[in-house]
């Protein structure tokens, strides 16, 4: 049952996904057929652990980093990691259209 609502920002289209709070934003942006990766890095991907960076998006909503990787984007204003980013009701995300393989900066 999901209890938490995610705007996302894609191919100059906005669409609504239901989600559970607590999930990993890249699961849910998955089983919604919303990937955040590219055609190079669907397949070539960490799966999930926060290793290797390719699963970014651009948050529109304040989220505090809590993974060594986020806190180093937010910064540094680089894609946050979607694997990394807990869904909270009303988070608003962009996909990183542009990116090859990781995105670049703001």
């Amino acid at each position: 049952m999901s209890d938490a609502t995610v705007t996302v920002h894609h191919d100059g289209e906005t669409t609504e996904i239901d989600a559970e709070s607590g999930e990993p934003l890249r699961d849910a942006l998955l089983r919604a057929g919303l990937s955040p990766y590219t055609r190079l890095t669907e397949r070539a991907n960490c799966g999930g652990r926060g290793l290797c960076a390719t699963c970014g998006v651009r948050l529109r909503s304040e989220c505090a980093p809590d993974h060594w990787h986020d806190r180093l984007a937010d910064r540094f204003g680089y894609p946050r990691l979607s694997c990394q980013v807990a869904v909270e009701d009303g988070l608003r995300v962009a996909l990183v259209e542009d990116k090859v393989v990781w995105g670049s900066r703001e």
